[in-house]
């Protein structure tokens, strides 16, 4: 009799979750390049199982720059994305129709312009010489080419993907890259390369990415982007409140060590947006700016800034 009962027992949770795992949408992120703080939200996301607590199972893609980022989301191989507001401009201007649905991040940091550590160039010593970017139209293009109007100097950006920046640079296969954190912070760290410009205090703050759906994406399926934002700023929560498990995870992810992934939390995590809300008061300027600057490197033909987000979303942080 109680085997009878086990075995009932046992076919109704097999049954629930069968049903769970068929009701379980997935939802595909794409990530701009590994060794960057949106693939720590979003694994810690998975980790800590919030997709799941919102009935979604989550794929990771990671790309190699911010625009193979937008680009594998305008090619259907990507749902949701981190990437800047000039990309979801040009991409509108190129019948790409995106928006971004939470604000991520209000400013470059961790991003710094630098050069191995026996070189003597300074920044006004860069007209002709080689810098290294992620990819034409990403986070680091940007940043290049707004050097090259702030400082009114001249040089050549040469795209080696976010993984061939710290090995083209300490090859010298380039003169100096643009470099994200937590690789600027490993590289400085470890005497290898040296800081000409930190970006995170050169340029005004304004808001240099969040999380970005195709308009279609968003209109049919809203409750899959609401639920994605909720795990993903559930994440930014969890990683604020506990630091240890988060540090540890960014030295196990990138393969640095504790102190390098303690500098990453301090001077990155530590400053994401929490709220993400595009709706807030300070969003549109902080867009307008990120346009401005985006124009002052070269962006042309600019979308007008009502068209490049929607405040239809507000993200409630999943609780672990």
């Amino acid at each position: 009799m109680n085997l009878s009962r086990l075995l009932a027992a046992a076919v109704l949770v097999a049954a629930s979750i069968a049903v769970s795992c068929a009701h379980a949408e997935t939802i595909r992120v794409g990530l701009p390049t590994k060794t960057y703080w949106p693939t720590t939200v979003a694994e810690t996301a998975v980790r800590q199982k919030l997709f799941e607590k919102e009935g979604l199972t989550a794929e990771l893609t990671i790309f190699r720059s911010g625009a193979e980022t937008f680009e594998g989301m305008a090619a259907g191989a990507a749902d949701i994305i981190l990437d800047p507001p000039s990309l979801v401009s040009a991409g509108r201007k190129k019948g790409v129709m995106s928006k971004i649905v939470a604000n991520a991040s209000m400013g470059n940091f961790g991003w710094q312009l630098m050069v191995p550590i026996k070189s003597s160039l300074e920044v006004k010593d860069l007209n002709g010489k080689k810098i290294a970017i992620t990819a034409a139209g990403s986070g680091s293009d940007l940043l290049a080419l707004w050097t090259i109007q702030d400082r009114k100097i001249d040089f050549t950006r040469v795209p080696v993907g976010g993984g061939g920046l710290v090995p083209n640079l300490l090859a010298g296969n380039v003169d100096a890259a643009v470099v994200y954190s937590p690789l600027s912070f490993q590289i400085l760290k470890s005497g290898e390369a040296r800081t000409i410009l930190d970006y995170s205090s050169a340029v005004p703050p304004n808001l240099t990415a969040g999380w970005i759906v195709l308009d279609k994406f968003a209109e049919a399926k809203p409750q899959v982007v609401q639920k994605a934002l909720n795990a993903l700023y559930g994440a930014v929560t969890f990683m604020r409140a506990n630091r240890d498990v988060t540090v540890k995870l960014i030295a196990d992810l990138y393969e640095m060590p504790p102190e390098i992934a303690g500098l990453e939390y301090e001077n990155t995590i530590l400053k994401l947006e929490t709220d993400g809300n595009m709706g807030a008061p300070n969003v549109k300027d902080a867009v307008q700016l990120s346009m401005d600057l985006a124009r002052l490197g070269g962006l042309k033909d600019i979308a007008p800034t009502e068209e490049l987000y929607s405040t239809q979303f507000k993200p409630v942080p999943t609780k672990p």
